[in-house]
């Protein structure tokens, strides 16, 4: 069993980007704002065309910024555990993993201070682009295979929420935690991947929502509160990986004995009609349909495969080998 050590540890915060070169500027300038400051930040170059490469050689900072440079894109799964390895093999004892749309408040690492002592996986509390708190609180429900938002005040009674996803928009996590637990699963690429993370992380140690606000998120997105369920605006690619990504959960699932094929074929079912909820109230199209097809049937074939395997542990070795392609 992990013990998580807080005394003086080296933080390394991982951020995977694709062409948000004016979005990933203030999150690096806001890293430098921090008190106290992480080790060093590995940002994930996801092959990007626009300014990311002028931003980050241009760097001056008083926190060490490394550079790991994909030849291709291989979202958002795949640059976490790139960077995640990078990490690892810079002698990382936390991980702090995020997305290039958002700011750290400055004294966010002091705000999880006292929470390291306790938890292995950590998320704070998000603001959205206006400023108020963004909804981020779900427990997966293992019968329907489908994250469930938790209403009402999360945090009315006890200042931490114990949760059972993940979310790579924050998450904090040990580093033998992540040995244990392997690299996140690259072949989702996008969408469900941190979700089914800490997910695997929560059969064996606890995760923790805490009521302390360490981001804000600077990209603006169309939403819709539903009441029922909050919704943002979403792309094909992404409708297509959630539910093409139903799959990989699926098989993660039924390696742990929590797979209920009816039950999750009802899950899979109200998943497509969210996405077609969200299509019509937030993107007033249908265009996205036949992206919801396709990922179905991408499933289907991921449920089919005989060769499929999750991926596996790290040694202390192996966390430094994968993936390459990486440059100061």
């Amino acid at each position: 069993m992990h013990v998580p050590d807080a005394h003086s540890p080296r933080v390394f915060i991982v951020i995977t980007t694709f062409n948000r070169a004016a979005h990933l500027q203030d999150l690096l300038d806001s890293i430098d704002t921090l008190d106290p400051a992480p080790s060093g930040v590995v940002v994930v170059d996801n092959a990007s065309t626009d300014g990311t490469a002028d931003v980050l050689a241009a760097r001056e900072t008083r926190v060490p910024v490394l550079v790991h440079r994909l030849p291709v894109n291989a979202g958002g799964s795949g640059g976490f555990a790139a960077g995640v390895s990078r990490a690892l093999g810079e002698g990382a004892e936390w991980l702090w993993l995020m997305d290039d749309d958002v700011v750290v408040l400055p004294d966010a690492l002091a705000s999880f201070g006292p929470w390291m002592a306790r938890y292995s996986c950590i998320h704070g509390r998000r603001y959205d682009h206006a400023g108020e708190p963004f909804f981020w609180q779900h427990l997966l429900d293992e019968f329907l295979g489908v994250h469930l938002p938790v209403r009402g005040d999360v945090f009315a009674r006890s200042p931490v929420f114990h949760t059972n996803v993940g979310c790579f928009e924050g998450m904090l996590v040990a580093a033998e935690v992540v040995r244990e637990i392997g690299l996140p699963d690259a072949r989702f690429f996008l969408n469900g991947d941190d979700l089914t993370y800490g997910w695997l992380i929560s059969r064996r140690y606890p995760v923790a929502y805490v009521d302390a606000f360490v981001l804000r998120k600077t990209r603006a997105q169309r939403q819709v509160d539903l009441g029922v369920r909050h919704l943002n605006d979403s792309s094909d690619l992404s409708r297509f990986c959630g539910m093409r990504n139903r799959g990989y959960l699926a098989r993660y699932l039924r390696l742990h004995g929590r797979f209920h094929p009816v039950g999750f074929g009802l899950g899979t079912a109200l998943s497509a009609g969210k996405e077609l909820v969200r299509l019509v109230a937030v993107e007033r199209s249908l265009s996205g349909v036949p992206s919801l097809w396709r990922g179905w049937r991408a499933a289907r074939v991921i449920l089919r495969d005989a060769g499929w395997q999750p991926e596996p542990p790290l040694t202390a070795a192996a966390g430094t080998a994968r993936p390459t392609g990486g440059t100061r």
